[in-house]
């Protein structure tokens, strides 16, 4: 038995949740990942998973051996890539992951600038709009647009994301432009159907006040980009982040509607596990967007004017 496999094999298993799991991100079959932990139990003399006919539970000695093996092979991973770092800079894999929009978006252009700076450094890109599980999917880091719960993530704020609500000069010529928000609810909408309550836009009122208007929608859909290009095309009115519309504002192809109202704003966060090591190229890769998306964002600064706090 290689007793350096069957540890970081026992971890990967407990971390992605399933053996076949497990086989799948270690690029081997689920037999040798079930005979390599039936080896490091023997060898051990301890049962380390209790299974059941669909999952495993950790046995008391499982935790306590798996918190002791995850600390070992990170300190070794940290050790390497101290050496690699002295001897010609960062290398290895990030597997990243970040919403669909978000990735074509500012994050491709960020990409391209950290790897000019570090050409040893390859990606694994997971560009979905659902909220990927990072441990069970390997994931050292991902970028998320939200107000972030109390959770065992660790987030590091990268930049605001502003919203605002538009359509195309042909749809508000056919329709009319609404006075207010409550309007909105005689309009015709385009919503993201990943939204915590999709159909309902809230906003601040002039004391401050949280107020939301119900919209009927006319289309739904997971993804902003395709919702950006059917306002352009006059399907209706958009309530999106800037990031995604801002090009279309600059060019015309969409107006702001009600500019002055206090639309939310929200973060975008890099995340990760606190359980998780956190390698010298993750690090220096977090710490390059936080720099990269300091201050006023790029895609606010083509604006005519930025919509209010």
């Amino acid at each position: 038995m290689d007793r350096f496999d069957a540890m970081q094999t026992f971890v990967r298993v407990v971390e992605v949740g399933s053996f076949s799991g497990a086989a799948e991100r270690l690029d081997v079959t689920k037999s040798v990942v079930s005979r390599r932990v039936a080896e490091l139990e023997r060898s051990l003399g301890a049962e380390l998973l209790r299974r059941t006919t669909r999952r495993f539970h950790l046995t008391d000695s499982g935790q306590a051996y798996y918190d002791r093996a995850r600390r070992i092979l990170a300190d070794l991973a940290e050790a390497e890539q101290a050496v690699s770092s002295e001897q010609g800079g960062l290398r290895g894999e990030l597997r990243v992951a970040a919403p669909l929009s978000f990735g074509l978006g500012p994050l491709q252009p960020a990409i391209e600038a950290f790897q000019a700076r570090h050409p040893d450094v390859t990606f694994d890109l997971d560009l979905d709009d659902r909220q990927v599980d990072l441990v069970k999917e390997g994931v050292d880091v991902a970028v998320r647009i939200a107000d972030l719960a109390d959770s065992t993530l660790v987030a590091r704020r990268l930049a605001r994301i502003r919203n605002t609500v538009c359509a195309s000069p042909a749809y508000l010529e056919r329709h009319g432009v609404p006075a207010a928000p409550e309007d909105l609810a005689n309009h015709a909408a385009l919503v993201y159907s990943n939204a915590p309550q999709p159909g309902v836009w809230s906003y601040r009122d002039a004391d401050g006040h949280e107020q939301r208007v119900r919209v009927p929608p006319r289309l739904r859909a997971n993804n902003g980009d395709f919702l950006r290009e059917a306002a352009i095309a006059g399907e209706g009115i958009l309530y999106s982040p800037l990031f995604i519309v801002h090009r279309a504002l600059a060019e015309g192809r969409l107006v702001p509607i009600l500019p002055h109202v206090r639309w939310p704003v929200v973060g975008a966060y890099a995340v990760y596990p606190r359980t998780r090591h956190l390698s010298a190229r993750v690090r220096t890769f977090v710490d390059f967007l936080a720099e990269r998306f300091a201050g006023t964002p790029a895609w606010e600064r083509d604006l005519p004017s930025h919509p209010p706090e």
